[in-house]
């Protein structure tokens, strides 16, 4: 069972870099969020390290919900949908693993590039290592959440802009939580109670969003 999940997220993972999909949308996207912030709030240097925290998130956060859709609808549109259905793995298991590659593709690499593009918006080295931490617990609730969305728009055409309206009602408590944990994490406070409702709000997007997508696919193939 192990070496199957392997294989779907390596397999996804080289559709969606062959594709250009997530991983370059999702950082060019990082950017101009940004990028934009930056010129919006002026020369202020003081102004922008402090709201520079929640800028990173506010971009990451709308970065992390490109190409949810993608995620089956690509599958459903060639077929392979069905297949993975006949596949003797439970669909839960291989709605988990899609999600792991979507994320991969996306909140890592919005992780890895946060102490980049920090920089721009003057925020301090100990704000960067604490946004680039808390997003890689946070991201993945906003992925394995678009599950649910990205599995209910298989059965709806060109569903678009849909998934990202569905998800991003269900994010809001992520930004809130993760940005007052990155400030938290820069008075010292790494653990504090915005951490642990980060954390939680990640354990249960990981076990509810396979779940719910599984049987959001079963329901529109049915």
């Amino acid at each position: 069972m192990i070496r199957a999940l392997g294989i779907i997220i390596a397999r996804d993972l080289r559709l969606g870099m062959r594709a250009g999909g997530a991983l370059g949308a999702g950082l060019i996207f990082f950017l101009s969020v940004v990028m934009v912030s930056a010129f919006a709030i002026g020369p202020d240097l003081g102004l922008l390290s402090r709201v520079g925290p929640a800028i990173l998130w506010i971009g990451a956060l709308l970065a992390s919900l490109l190409g949810l859709e993608r995620i089956f609808a690509a599958d459903h549109e060639d077929g392979s949908l069905d297949l993975l259905q006949l596949a003797p793995l439970p669909m839960e298991a291989v709605a988990a693993a899609k999600g792991i590659a979507h994320w991969l593709m996306t909140g890592l690499s919005l992780a890895v590039a946060v102490p980049v593009f920090g920089i721009l918006l003057g925020v301090s080295g100990k704000a960067l290592f604490a946004a680039a931490l808390l997003l890689l617990v946070g991201t993945p609730a906003i992925t394995f959440l678009g599950l649910i969305g990205a599995a209910v728009s298989v059965a709806l055409p060109s569903a678009g802009m849909l998934v990202a309206v569905l998800v991003l009602p269900f994010t809001i408590p992520r930004l809130i939580f993760g940005a007052a944990a990155t400030q938290s994490a820069i008075a010292g406070e790494v653990f504090g109670t915005p951490f642990k409702l980060l954390l939680a709000t990640a354990l249960f997007g990981f076990v509810i969003g396979p779940v719910a997508a599984a049987a959001a696919i079963r329901l529109a193939r049915s």
